[in-house]
Parts: C-alpha cells; sequence; structure tokens
C-alpha cells in the first residue's frame, strides 16, 4: 500500500524533469500544460514561421499532385496510354498515399516528426524530379515513381498537421490548421494552371526543363548570398577583432558598399564576358551554350567555397575570391535567357518565361536567405554566448550556396545533352506557316540577342 500511495507522486516528478520539444511524442500534452510548455521550446515568431513553411511546402504539395492532370492529354498522346491506363497514374499515387499514411503516423507518434516529415520531402522531391524525364518506352517507371510520390506526401500530409498541433493550443491551434488546409484548394487550382502552362510552354522540350532547373540552383544561390553576405563579412572582421560588435543602430555600413561596388563591376564583365565567348563558340560548337553555363556554375562553386573558409583569416581575400566567383556566375544571364527564347517556339516565349521566373523564384530565392538563416538559428544553441559563434554559424550555414552551386552546374551539363535537337525542332515549328496569313515567325536575332544582353547588364547594377 504504501509503495502504491508514492507511485503518483514519482511519475510527477519524473515528468517535470522531462524536456520537452515539439516534434516528438513527449510533447503530447493536455492544451493547459502544453501552452506553458511550449514557450520553453520555441517563440510564438518562430511557431508562425514554421506554419508559414508548412503552408508552403502544402502549397507545392498540391501543386505537384494536380500537375499531371493539367498535363493528361499531353501524357496520352506521349506515351500512347488509353484512359484506363491514364487513371493508373492517379490510382497508384492514392493507394501508396492510403496505405502508408497509418505507418507515418504511428512512427510519428514515437520517433521525431520533423525527421521523419524531411525524410518523407526529400522521397517526394527527388521521385518528383524523376519523374518528368522518363522516356516513351518506359511509361511503368512513370507509374512507380508516381507510387513513392505518395510515400513522400504521405509522410508530410500526416506529419505536418501534428507539428501545428504540438505549437498552438486552442482557438490560435484551429486557425492556423485552417491557414494549412486553405491551401489544398489553392494548390490544386495552380496544380491545373501549371500543368496547362507547363504544356504550351515546353511542348516535351527537355533542355528548357533542365535549363530552368539550372535557373534554380543559381537562383537559389544568389539570393542567400545577395542577402547575407554583407553581414557574414561583418561577423567575420569582429571575430578578428577588426571591428566592434554591432550593439545600438546605425551600424557600420562599409561592407555594404564595398559588396555592392563588386556586384556592380562583375556583373557588368560577366554578362559581357559570356555574351562574347558564347558570340565566338556557338556558331562551332552546337551545345556552346549550357556548357558555358556549367562552367560559370561548376568554377563559380569552388570560388565561393574558398571564400567562405578565408573569411575567419582574410578579409581581402574573401572579396577577391567573392568577385572571381561573381563574375564567373555573372557569365550565364544573358545566355540563359537566349537558351530559352531558342529552344521554346515564339508563340510560346512569354508562358516560358512566366514559367521559368515562377518555379525559379519559387524553389530558389524565394527561401534560400530564410533557409541559411534557419539552419544558422539551429546552430545557435550549440554555443548561444560567443560572438565568435554568430560567424561560424552562418559561416556553416553558408555552405550550402557552392554544394547547390554543383547542383546547378549538373542541370546545365543536362541541357547541353537535349539542346541542339530542341533547337532545330524549334526553329521547324517557327517557321511552319501560322493560321491563314501564311506568315513566318521571325526568330531571335542578332539585334534583340544584344537588347537582350544589354538588358541583362543592368540587372546587377540595378
Amino acid at each position: 500500500m504504501t509503495s502504491n500511495q508514492h507511485r503518483p507522486r514519482n511519475r510527477s516528478s519524473l515528468r517535470s524533469n522531462i524536456t520537452v520539444r515539439y516534434g516528438s511524442m513527449s510533447s503530447e500534452q493536455p492544451d493547459s500544460d502544453a501552452s506553458s510548455m511550449q514557450t520553453t521550446v520555441i517563440s510564438q515568431k518562430r511557431s508562425y514561421i514554421a506554419v508559414a513553411v508548412l503552408c508552403y511546402i502544402n502549397l507545392l504539395n498540391y501543386m505537384d499532385r494536380y500537375t499531371i492532370a493539367g498535363v493528361l492529354l499531353s501524357i496520352q498522346n506521349y506515351f500512347g496510354i488509353p484512359d484506363s491506363t491514364s487513371g493508373l497514374l492517379q490510382t497508384v499515387f492514392i493507394c501508396s498515399f492510403m496505405f502508408l499514411a497509418p505507418v507515418f503516423g504511428y512512427l510519428g507518434d514515437r520517433y521525431d516528426r520533423k525527421l521523419i516529415m524531411i525524410v518523407g520531402l526529400i522521397v517526394w522531391i527527388v521521385t518528383t524530379l524523376g519523374s518528368s524525364f522518363v522516356k516513351q518506352t518506359h511509361f511503368w517507371v512513370l507509374v512507380l515513381t508516381r507510387a513513392l510520390v505518395g510515400t513522400g506526401e504521405a509522410s508530410y500530409s500526416t506529419i505536418a498537421p501534428t507539428i501545428i498541433g504540438d505549437l498552438f493550443t486552442g482557438t490560435k491551434r484551429t486557425l492556423m490548421i485552417s491557414f494549412f488546409y486553405i491551401f489544398i484548394p489553392v494548390g490544386s487550382g495552380l496544380g491545373y494552371i501549371l500543368g496547362a502552362t507547363i504544356a504550351t510552354a515546353t511542348e516535351d522540350c527537355r533542355s528548357f526543363v533542365w535549363s530552368s532547373l539550372g535557373v534554380t540552383a543559381m537562383a537559389f544561390v544568389t539570393g542567400a548570398l545577395a542577402f547575407w553576405t554583407p553581414t557574414f563579412l561583418f561577423r567575420a572582421q569582429v571575430t578578428q577583432g577588426l571591428r566592434p560588435p554591432c550593439n545600438e543602430e546605425p551600424c557600420d555600413p562599409l561592407d555594404s558598399y564595398i559588396f555592392g561596388a563588386i556586384t556592380v563591376v562583375t556583373g557588368i564583365v560577366g554578362v559581357f564576358l559570356g555574351t562574347c565567348i558564347s558570340k565566338q563558340l556557338r556558331d562551332r560548337v552546337p551545345n556552346a551554350d549550357p556548357l558555358i553555363c556549367a562552367v560559370g556554375m561548376l568554377s563559380s562553386s569552388p570560388c565561393f567555397f574558398i571564400a567562405i573558409v578565408l573569411a575567419a583569416t582574410s578579409i581581402p581575400a574573401t572579396y577577391t575570391f567573392i568577385a572571381i566567383g561573381e563574375t564567373l556566375l555573372s557569365l550565364n544571364w544573358a545566355i540563359l535567357a537566349d537558351i530559352l527564347l531558342y529552344v521554346v517556339v515564339p508563340t510560346r516565349r512569354a508562358t516560358a518565361e512566366a514559367l521559368q521566373i515562377m518555379v525559379c523564384h519559387l524553389l530558389g530565392d524565394a527561401g534560400s536567405p530564410y533557409l541559411i538563416g534557419a539552419i544558422s538559428d539551429a546552430l545557435l544553441k550549440y554555443n548561444p554566448e560567443s560572438p565568435s559563434w554568430d560567424f561560424r554559424r552562418l559561416e556553416y550555414s553558408f555552405l550550402l550556396c557552392p554544394f547547390i552551386g554543383v547542383l546547378g552546374g549538373l542541370f546545365f551539363l543536362m541541357t547541353s545533352l537535349y539542346i541542339k535537337e530542341d533547337r532545330k525542332a524549334a526553329e521547324l515549328l517557327a517557321s511552319e506557316p501560322q493560321g491563314n496569313k501564311g506568315e513566318n515567325i521571325p526568330l531571335w536575332t542578332k539585334t534583340e540577342s544584344l537588347k537582350y544582353c544589354m538588358y541583362q547588364i543592368s540587372l546587377p547594377v540595378y
């Protein structure tokens, strides 16, 4: 009897010593308890940011799910499949999603929810990307990738609402969940629109798809570097003892002046240099343009890596490698625009341009500054009181950019495999009479190329 009387008190004391963190089973407490415990784990501001990220992924999730319906006619024509086989694409997706959702739900209540969700998202991204390049004779591969996409989505759709439940309670939780689920119809509708846009813009143009992925990687790198470089260099100089920490406004803007001047000069030099190299090689090497872009991305990545590493010891060396890296990266600006314009027929150029802009910003520089900051914040807990650690955690976060740059270079190498064939196809379509007027659509002229080059030069200057 004595041991039974003491058992509730021991359980209570054990519970008070547990560190509760969202994303695990230990955070599942009644609303009254969870509210007080969450404040010790994650701030309200970060909770709102987490919900915004989850909503953003949910939007992409449902856009991806229904994009295939928007291009179904093109898929049927490409693979030569009947209606029943076409419907199988959605059936295998829903079945894998349906049967695996309980599995991920079970795992989510026992293990780290964030980790499970991240693994699922990686599966989703890889299989979605892979399904875009299935050949006509391998329809079964498309069916398999659709099933694997269902696996990835099952993990996310099951876990994400529970994370929101960990972060909020009561009416605030209801409101956040409402925001999350609003993106189901919004994403679904945008998926149809995106599918229709892809169908009309690309017409199975593989070089457009690969180059758009390369542009996205480039936007990721430039967006992160443009936003964080002045702050990164200031923290590096504080670590070296060259400047005092900025404890009150205004902070010293010298690094912004220097970085801005470097960007202007390297942008002008890079765009002109890239255009000249393209002009010299294009007639002799049919796939010169994407190869120049690949060289620019692949060679700029080591420069940025060295610049990041050297920031702790030499600011002049860091600026030097940043300048070299930005020049190499700027080789691509005008060339990328030219690639789009000669692999897409003139009547689809505006649509293709809009699609590429949306994709490269949505998956590139719209999220890269936040991602770098989020990684830096996640590393803060390891040494929160050290000014030098403020620099180091941003340094480690920055190292993601060179690796994304290498990935972009590989995308441009893939573009070079298809550019010759796709350009010829676009020229043949452009030379055909349009409608009843018997007029040919004008191709992209040298004068137009020069005008676009001047426009691209204005971007880094701006």
